[in-house]
């Protein structure tokens, strides 16, 4: 069969975007405000069109036209869409202007005339006050035709082959009349539960022993790559992680990639006393002073985050502490612990980086979720015999302004000035008629 095909809306670095091309997706749009993101994308997945616009300026002809898909139809249409409001009693949650961009997601959906949708946010979305929200989301998909899987899942990464504690809210949605998708049955248990029924997932250990240590290289100091004679013994995990197979490539591209090319993997300057307070910490417990837990080689991380943007004083993410080393993770190494295979890069700097993978699915829980979708679709799927040549890496090394200046825009994030500590907000486009720079 001809593969489906699907457009992702807040795309950031596209972990949803590999799940869904992992699963027998052509990803043939990717709409993401952050130019930085926007470039790490392009970077990654070098056919897909990216829209380095926000959703609220868009259309679904507009996206049509920039990915030039034509008439064809859209099978799916997925992201994760920030809401952040809630309304006053007698409102609908909704309807607050600081949920505006959940509604354009409806938006979108609608006007694509997309037969699925996959809608994924925070657990917290289904308690409290929040669920009313969601429960009005809905309500607004039922209104634009679509059925609405109302038993809505949470579903954890851990249980699909990630070594990380990760909740997720996932809706999935269906044109009406169209097969309703099913939510994807675990794969993997935790590490050292008592559920007998499946396999134990993958450790921090499965995921990093592999791995050279990074400060073995005074290079990664001030770059984010180094080219290492080889890798230590890999489990059964890194060995996916590092697409020593066909299978894993699931039904996506192959990329032409290095493997001897240890990329994401600068360094962090810790002083003498944060190394020794990391070395006393016990593995699974928080250290005290940072609260960064440290790793335990026999379990599973925690929630990786994604620190703060430069409109809140960027913070980088708190990363967790090595499990044998006396220093916090890599930006390689927490894209092992999300799931993201080692030809795929970050931006290089530490900060943006580990923004990159904090707010991203992990893509073998995005991979489970999109095989269900293509499951209600109906149809094989062949494993692609193209190889995809990855962007160029000048896309990894910007910064917000050279990012946006390559998209030709105005950067649309907040920023603060250095001097006076004022945000300075940037909201339009300079020209709000251009989609797409070509990626050189």
């Amino acid at each position: 069969m001809t593969r489906p095909i699907g457009i992702d809306l807040f795309a950031g670095a596209g972990g949803l975007s590999l799940g869904f091309e992992q699963a027998g997706f052509d990803v043939v749009a990717a709409v993401e405000i952050d130019p930085v993101h926007a470039a790490v994308h392009a970077y990654n997945f070098p056919n897909c069109t990216v829209i380095p616009r926000s959703v609220t300026d868009l259309s679904g002809e507009q996206i049509r036209e920039a990915a030039g898909v034509g008439a064809r139809k859209i099978d799916v249409v997925f992201g994760g869409a920030p809401c952040q409001g809630f309304s006053l009693m007698g409102q609908r949650a909704i309807d607050d202007p600081r949920n505006s961009l959940v509604k354009d997601f409806v938006r979108i959906v609608r006007e694509l005339d997309a037969n699925y949708f996959v809608f994924e946010n925070v657990k917290g979305l289904t308690l409290g006050k929040h669920r009313r929200f969601l429960e009005e989301l809905i309500e607004e998909f039922e209104t634009a035709g679509y059925d609405v899987v109302k038993d809505w899942r949470v579903l954890n990464a851990y249980s699909y082959g990630v070594p990380q504690d990760r909740q997720r809210l996932f809706l999935l949605g269906t044109k009406r009349g169209l097969t309703v998708p099913k939510y994807p049955a675990p794969l993997t248990a935790k590490p050292g539960s008592k559920d007998a029924s499946l396999p134990y997932g993958p450790t921090c250990k499965d995921a990093l022993d592999d791995l050279p240590d990074a400060e073995r290289f005074s290079q990664l100091n001030v770059i984010d790559e180094v080219r290492v004679k080889k890798f230590g013994k890999a489990s059964a995990y890194a060995a996916l992680m590092r697409c020593d197979s066909a299978e894993a490539w699931g039904f996506g591209y192959a990329r032409d990639w290095e493997p001897l090319l240890m990329t994401s993997s600068m360094r962090s300057n810790h002083t003498d006393i944060s190394r020794e307070r990391f070395g006393r910490t016990p593995p699974g417990e928080v250290e005290p002073i940072s609260r960064f837990l440290k790793l335990p080689p026999e379990g599973v991380s925690n929630t990786l985050r994604a620190g703060t943007d430069s409109a809140r004083g960027a913070f980088t993410s708190p990363r967790p502490i090595h499990y044998k080393w006396d220093r916090c993770v890599t930006v390689r190494e927490m894209a092992r612990l999300h799931g993201f295979p080692d030809w795929f890069r970050f931006n290089e700097t530490k900060w943006h980086g580990a923004r990159q993978i904090g707010n991203s699915v992990p893509p073998p829980l995005a991979r489970a979720v999109a095989a269900s979708v293509r499951d209600a679709i109906g149809g094989v799927v062949k494993r692609p015999l193209k190889r995809v040549t990855l962007g160029n890496t000048e896309l990894l090394r910007m910064s917000l302004a050279q990012a946006a200046s390559f998209w030709g825009i105005t950067s649309p994030i907040g920023q603060r000035d250095r001097k006076s500590g004022a945000k300075k907000s940037k909201q339009r486009t300079a020209n709000p008629n251009q989609l797409v720079i070509p990626v050189g």
